[in-house]
């Protein structure tokens, strides 16, 4: 069974999310179906996207595990982003929040090499 998931994160100023998700992804939107959305996809059949929807503004909250989280967090610091929070679980997982002007809550997470079966570095991409 094929699946793909769209995330979406309502927005009231769609030109000035648009400038911050491309920082925050590392480049433009993968596609733009009309003029009020912008869609990242962030992984095979995994995507992000910012709609223009003042009434639900601010609300989202999404959260993608990473396989490398600290070059991800590096990345986007390179690009004059930093988390807002950092969190880590009894359970090894590391949880890293950004808040866009919005105050929408996007965040990455991962867990250390060794935390994986095996040691190796894999987590669910995206």
């Amino acid at each position: 069974m094929a699946l793909d998931l769209f995330a979406g994160i309502p927005v009231s100023d769609y030109q000035a999310a648009l400038r911050w998700y491309e920082r925050l992804f590392g480049g433009p939107p993968s596609f733009v179906p009309n003029d009020i959305e912008a869609v990242w996809e962030l992984a095979e059949h995994r995507y992000v996207y910012v709609v223009h929807d003042p009434k639900r503004a601010g609300n989202a909250l999404v959260l993608s595990f990473v396989e490398d989280l600290s070059g991800r967090v590096a990345a986007i610091a390179g690009r004059g982003i930093e988390p807002v929070k950092r969190e880590t679980y009894d359970n090894g997982v590391t949880k890293v929040i950004y808040e866009d002007p919005e105050g929408n809550e996007i965040g990455f997470g991962g867990m250390a090499a060794d935390q994986y079966p095996g040691g190796s570095d894999r987590s669910t991409s995206g």
